[in-house]
Parts: structure tokens; sequence; C-alpha cells
């Protein structure tokens, strides 16, 4: 099956390992460590007032939230070092961009899901305004994106280089 760059996330072998092993810990352990919190708290009797029981709950639903997002995610994702490309703004790419074509005005962007960010460079998802806006541009090109206020930006692509991080 041919998946869209939309779809995938470019992980490290790192990362997918780190990520996997998350998975792995909240299917298994997490779960029965969950359940037997739930299990104590049911017992303690009135479930209307009991707040342990309604906290347990709560920390299940997010760690279910958290095993669905990673199960999709890790589906997607592709180990590796994305194709080097002609320019092309594509995930997995380290992009510089500059704002109104304003050279002194710049920023510099991994372009790729958030479970691929570090503290090391900015990372602005493909699906965010600015990364939807510059997706699929070649450097040298414009293009827009919306902001929050609902009005347009504009930005020149000056460089778009596969992440080497």
């Amino acid at each position: 099956m041919t998946q869209t760059s939309e779809n995938v996330t470019w992980l490290t072998q790192e990362a997918y390992n780190k990520l996997k092993d998350e998975l792995a810990h909240l299917t298994g352990p997490a779960r029965t460590e969950i359940a037997a919190k739930i299990a104590a708290a049911r017992e303690e009797g009135d479930l209307r007032e009991n707040g342990g029981y309604h906290a347990a709950k709560e920390e299940q639903g997010k760690q279910e939230l958290r095993v669905r997002q990673l199960t999709q995610l890790l589906e997607n994702a592709k180990v590796g070092t994305p194709p080097a490309t002609d320019g092309e703004v594509a995930p997995g790419m380290v992009v510089t961009i500059a704002f109104d074509g304003d050279e002194d005005d710049t920023l510099t962007f991994l372009l790729a899901s958030r479970e691929y960010a570090s503290s090391e460079i900015e990372t602005y998802s493909p699906q965010s305004p600015l990364g939807s806006g510059v997706m699929g541009h070649k450097v040298g090109e414009d293009a827009e994106y919306e902001l929050p206020n609902g009005k347009k930006a504009s930005v020149t692509i000056l460089k778009a280089e596969p992440y080497n991080g």
C-alpha cells in the first residue's frame, strides 16, 4: 500500500524503539496497575463519592487515548532517513523560511510529527498551519498559511534539507 507523505511519520530507529517500548508498557504493566487501582477503589464502597475511583478511571482514559495515539503513529511510521529531495518541502526536512520575504526575519524548523520533537530544533507538524502551508513547495517559492486570527501570512522557502539528527 502506498502512503502519501501526509500520513507518514519519519522516525529514527531510536525514536521508534522508544515509542514501541512505551506502547508495550502501557498495554502491559500499566494496564494491570490501573486495573488494580480501580478494583481497590471500587472496594471502598459508594462510587459516587469515591475520588480515588474517579481519578483512576480518568487516568485509565488518558492512558487508553495514548495507546490509540501510539498505535496509529507506529502503524504509519517509516524508520530511517527520509529520502533526499530536490529542495521540495516534505516531512523529515529541516526547513528555513523568511517571513514576508524578509531574509533577516527567518525561522528554521523540523517538519515532522511532535513525537519526533527534540530540544535541538523547533518542530512543526505537517498538519499545523505553517507545516501544511509550506508542504510541497520548493526552495525559492513563496507559500501562504493561515494565522490563528484568520489572516494569511506569506513566507519564502530559503532551505529544505533532510534532517540528520
